[in-house]
């Protein structure tokens, strides 16, 4: 079972026509390891081994490892060919193994390359022997490019195909209210696909300051409740808790600002003292975007955390 943490940046050009954005491109686009279960033979150490190897081609070939779960993935099955004893004093065990590579959209099951290369191991037992083999498995070898390049083009056909639908699936959560699902939405359409993320970071703004208006109302709320419980400085305490989470653009902000200097009158007449908060402001609009953008993106994090979702390979092997 896999989490969604959708990383994925790609790049909308044509591969073919434009060579110079083509290794921009390949920078930006992220995969997600991934080894099934149901692979023959495999061990968890062999499986993070495996997955450490599925990395490392990834990123000799100029792609990105998404830190998260992306909706793209590279996975690997393997076929065990042969299994000898050596004629050796100890006997040892020898594997053969096949291992096929696939580049795909590991949530709707769709798989855009393959690629397959055969392993030999030996070793003291079974396990060292398919280990053994498993080390063999070379991640800078040439032959990969082709592989992982028709998975990038793949890749990027299906945000140039997805964008509109994307955008208008992320308004539809926002008019349910559903604004932390619709900037997760937006949060997959690549930053360099440019006209595609064009479209979506206004998008994004609004459903974004919906989202934050939503909040202010309750961490303000919450606020005012710890304060009308203990007016004080253990009260005054409680409530900065909430204010200090209230974004500088929401609605209610002013209203919350209102509320923190009417918390620090009241604490300076009766202890004598004054109140060391100040609510979250922002230098400058450019400041106020980029912590928007910045925010509504870890909005989207944690609701992909919160979702659990099965990576789909049947059919691939």
């Amino acid at each position: 079972m896999k989490k969604i943490i959708s990383t994925v940046f790609l790049f909308c050009v044509a591969f073919v026509n434009a060579q110079s954005n083509q290794s921009d491109a390949a920078s930006l686009i992220e995969l997600t390891p991934y080894v099934s279960d149901q692979v023959e033979g495999i061990t968890e150490i062999a499986r993070n081994n495996l997955e450490n190897k599925l990395s490392q081609i990834v990123t000799a070939n100029g792609m990105g490892v998404s830190g998260g779960d992306s909706r793209f993935i590279i996975t690997a099955n393997i076929v065990v060919l042969s299994k000898n004893i050596t004629p050796t004093a100890p006997p040892m065990q020898a594997y053969t193994l096949e291992v096929n590579l696939y580049i795909g959209d590991g949530m709707e099951g769709i798989k855009f390359s393959s690629h397959s290369v055969t392993l030999k191991g030996v070793g003291e037992n079974e396990t060292k022997a398919y280990m053994a083999a498993l080390r063999n498995l070379k991640t800078n070898d040439p032959q990969y490019q082709t592989f992982v390049n028709k998975g990038k083009l793949k890749i990027v056909e299906f945000y140039n195909k997805k964008c509109d639908a994307i955008i208008a699936e992320a308004k539809a959560y926002a008019m349910k209210g559903q604004y932390d699902a619709g900037l997760y939405k937006l949060s997959s359409i690549p930053v360099a696909c440019k006209e595609c993320y064009n479209k979506a970071v206004p998008i994004t703004k609004v459903i974004y300051k919906q989202q934050i208006d939503k909040e202010c109302k309750s961490y303000l709320a919450n606020a005012k409740t710890s304060w009308v419980g203990n007016q004080d400085q253990y009260g005054a305490t409680n409530a900065s808790e909430y204010l200090a989470m209230i974004d500088p653009n929401a609605s209610c902000y002013k209203e919350a600002q209102a509320f923190s200097n009417q918390i620090a009158a009241k604490i300076l007449s009766d202890e004598k003292r004054e109140w060391n908060f100040r609510m979250k402001v922002y230098q400058d609009d450019v400041a106020s975007e980029k912590a928007a953008l910045k925010a509504a993106r870890d909005i989207s994090l944690a609701y992909a955390k919160s979702e659990n979702v099965y990576y789909t390979v049947v059919g691939w092997w």
